[in-house]
């Protein structure tokens, strides 16, 4: 589950994540609540080479993923501990916060 919500500031302030228009940034949590040193992966076969862009959520789950070409991203979760999240799709300039799911096992862990 992802919301999207547009934002055009390049800076962060609190806890908020704020970006402008070439960026993709918000918050990953899950059922425990925010979810620190999972990857952010951002991937788009839209322009004449694939893309693929990969960050780290920091202590407060916050992420960004700077200066992305306009196309079209697929943009997941992946950690250890969780179970690869749904591909989302989203375009830079909008704040993306990402549903984190915990794997029931260790089998089923990404």
């Amino acid at each position: 589950m992802a919301s999207l919500v547009g934002s055009c500031a390049p800076q962060q302030t609190g806890n908020a994540i704020l970006i402008d228009d070439d960026d993709l940034g918000g918050v990953v949590a899950s059922s425990r609540g925010p979810e620190a040193g999972v990857w952010v992966i951002a991937e788009t076969t839209d322009l004449p080479t694939r893309l693929n862009k990969i960050v780290v959520t920091d202590d407060d789950g916050r992420y960004l993923l700077p200066d992305l070409p306009k196309a079209s991203y697929s943009v997941w979760v992946r950690g250890y501990g969780l179970v690869d999240s749904p591909k989302v799709q989203a375009t830079p300039g909008r704040t993306l916060d990402l549903q984190a799911t915990l794997a029931p096992d260790a089998r089923a862990a990404a």
